[in-house]
């Protein structure tokens, strides 16, 4: 598919050009991505928005996102194009939103200025959720693939004196660093199983903490120097170390999955085994099934079979209870999290994540 740049969307959007060539998803049905009987005619961007909130505020489901604006696929990776004071509209009759400015400008213009960001993600613009939700989940290791397990730096002793390291403490460590200096400790977890295979999938990393190196060992036979910046829980010998991830970008659009998506729940975060609204879930499937961060999943309960009252002989299975969403942000090889947006009931170890419908 062709890409455009994030300018030729904002020029797109200066000029009333439209959009609908390089949408996303020109086949959606209507009826999935209708808008809301009563959405207001614009919402003013305010800082603590999220482009699900506003979603929200038009649309019956937030995943219709990218059609309504005519997003393609680089646009919903990279939305670099809205910030407080910024000004949605809805255009009725062309059914989308529009983007932009309280300078007296008609609805579907927006003024190009150099206050409007078209390189780069500013500070101030708004996520796709709240980033207080995940924040966590996004710069510690949480997965910890075998190849990775296998070759990871290992702590071998600790500073003379103490048993378990804390902040300030020395940890002398022997692996390869491959010219990292910063790195979090931690140490094999539970290890995930596929509830349909039943087999192990992935392994689960608990994070101990932050070390910076201080001395490099200068041959084989040295260890290298760390001391210990944060301390989450006890650390010592025998325990990994893995180089710390530069912070992600949390700019992307809430979105259908462009494939279809089959998944069933994991595990949920914390080690119980049922969910609520804005607790942190697996699906047992990652980048090698070509899921994305900002898919948004539909969760089912499996119906029931039950027996014909009338009829003993008979066995039927009710349909599948869709009862909530589920919004992907952070993606391993074989295993992704997801954030519970919405919810009318628990969520269970086992149940479906599918493509919406």
């Amino acid at each position: 598919m062709k890409k455009f740049s994030t300018a030729a969307v904002l020029l797109a959007f200066a000029t009333g050009i439209g959009m609908s060539s390089i949408s996303y998803a020109q086949a959606a049905a209507p009826a999935r991505c209708a808008f809301l009987s009563n959405a207001p005619d614009q919402h003013v961007v305010v800082r603590g928005d999220t482009l699900w909130g506003i979603s929200g505020h038009f649309l019956q489901n937030a995943w219709c996102w990218p059609q309504v604006w005519g997003m393609n696929r680089e646009q919903i990776r990279n939305p670099h194009w809205i910030y407080p004071g910024q000004i949605v509209y809805f255009d009725r009759v062309a059914g989308r939103l529009r983007l932009g400015t309280p300078t007296g400008g008609a609805p579907d213009t927006m003024k190009l200025s150099p206050q409007i960001r078209v390189e780069g993600l500013g500070r101030e613009a708004i996520p796709a959720i709240p980033a207080d939700k995940i924040g966590p989940f996004l710069s510690q290791p949480l997965i910890v693939e075998d190849e990775e397990l296998s070759g990871a730096p290992h702590i071998v002793a600790v500073q003379e004196g103490h048993v378990n390291l804390g902040r300030n403490d020395l940890a002398y460590v022997r692996g390869n660093l491959n010219g990292g200096t910063a790195f979090q400790a931690f140490r094999p977890g539970k290890q995930l199983k596929d509830p349909v295979t039943g087999q192990v999938i992935a392994n689960e990393a608990v994070y101990l903490g932050s070390l910076k190196l201080e001395r490099a060992a200068k041959a084989d036979s040295e260890v290298n120097t760390f001391r210990v910046v944060e301390a989450k829980q006890e650390m010592g010998a025998g325990d990994r170390l893995i180089a710390e991830p530069i912070a992600p970008v949390l700019n992307y659009v809430p979105h259908a999955p462009a494939s279809e998506v089959n998944a069933r729940i994991v595990s949920v975060y914390g080690g119980v085994t049922s969910a609520g609204q804005n607790d942190i879930v697996t699906i047992n499937q990652g980048a090698a099934d070509n899921i994305e961060v900002g898919d948004v999943l539909q969760l089912y309960r499996f119906g029931k079979t039950v027996v014909d009252p009338l009829d003993k002989k008979v066995a039927v299975k009710l349909p599948d209870e869709q009862y909530g969403t589920l919004f992907i942000f952070r993606i391993f090889k074989h295993i992704s999290y997801g954030l519970i947006m919405q919810v009318r009931d628990t969520v269970d170890v086992g149940d479906i994540a599918r493509s919406p419908e």
